[in-house]
């Protein structure tokens, strides 16, 4: 058998979203969101979506990226690169395929740190989940990766959801504290953008702005957006879009007095109201999820965060 590895062709568009959704059995997409999220990222280049082809099939494929545009203060990161997705038809597995497009992936990316796959705006996992693709970390660390942290994917069933006692007494003491939460308003927007640039960083803000854009603008009633206030300051935001949760996060110096759980859990109960069942967010750690698991999330997936050293 005879494998022609080449970069990623027009044509080759139906093909590859058959053999993506074939090998990644656990994360399938769509042609819109490979277009949004792979075509029309500012740093997509198909010289790095690199396909394995034989006898005129599509066998295999991995998606690598490096910054051409800056991305807010993070800038070109010239040091790192991207791997987002990759995977081998299972009729092609296990005859060096997949090595083959890594080296070919890895020649072209000479001197960057290779991450899997925490890459901003675009990634479609966090890591590798290695319960879904058990060969796949294996398969990575022979090529030279190294585990570097590990990310929790969480959900809960809103069936039923109700704000507990002990949360509406937490609430209480907050706000005797002056410490306030309820939902976004417009005139939020100056105080809410210095807290999550300061707090989080610009992508945070990207993502909420992007957002926000939508449930101030036309509006949806399939959003929702709460703060926590301190005066005419924003000390804490999340967000949600249906059933997908988040981001969500508290000022530092205002973690550890239960000011996020009674934000979450508001956010919770209002998405209960607009008639959502489930609650889920793709990326945590273990520390985080501790809050979580007291709103009954539980944890679904688990992500390996993956690097392979220049």
């Amino acid at each position: 058998m005879t494998i022609a590895i080449r970069p990623y062709r027009g044509t080759d568009e139906a093909a590859l979203l058959a053999l993506w959704n074939a090998a990644l059995t656990h994360d399938p997409i769509t042609a819109s969101i490979f277009h949004t999220q792979v075509l029309l990222d500012p740093n997509f280049d198909p010289a790095r979506l690199l396909v394995a082809e034989t006898e005129g099939e599509l066998a295999g494929f991995v998606l690598a990226l490096v910054r051409q545009v800056p991305y807010y203060d993070a800038g070109l990161e010239p040091e790192r690169a991207w791997i987002t997705a990759f995977g081998v038809h299972p009729a092609y597995r296990r005859q060096g395929i997949g090595r083959a497009l890594f080296q070919a992936a890895q020649a072209r990316l000479v001197g960057r740190h290779i991450m899997i796959a925490p890459y901003v705006p675009h990634y479609f996992t966090p890591g590798v989940d290695g319960a879904a693709y058990p060969a796949a970390l294996p398969f990575l660390q022979a090529l030279g990766f190294e585990v570097q942290a590990e990310a929790l994917s969480m959900q809960a069933d809103l069936n039923g959801f109700t704000l507990p006692p002990a949360v509406i007494a937490l609430e209480q003491r907050c706000a005797a504290d002056g410490l306030v939460v309820r939902p976004l308003m417009a005139a939020d927007l100056p105080a809410l953008k210095a807290f999550l640039v300061s707090e989080f960083g610009w992508d945070w803000f990207r993502f909420a702005a992007e957002y926000l854009q939508v449930l101030l603008g036309p509006g949806s009633d399939e959003l929702g957006a709460w703060v926590a206030v301190q005066g005419a300051q924003v000390v804490g935001y999340c967000q949600h879009r249906r059933e997908r949760f988040g981001p969500f996060g508290v000022a530092a110096a205002l973690r550890g007095r239960g000011l996020g759980r009674v934000l979450l859990h508001h956010a919770l109960a209002q998405m209960r109201a607009q008639g959502f069942h489930v609650a889920w967010f793709l990326w945590t750690d273990e520390r985080a999820a501790r809050l979580y698991r007291d709103a009954g999330f539980q944890v679904v997936r688990r992500f390996t965060i993956m690097q392979a050293k220049p």
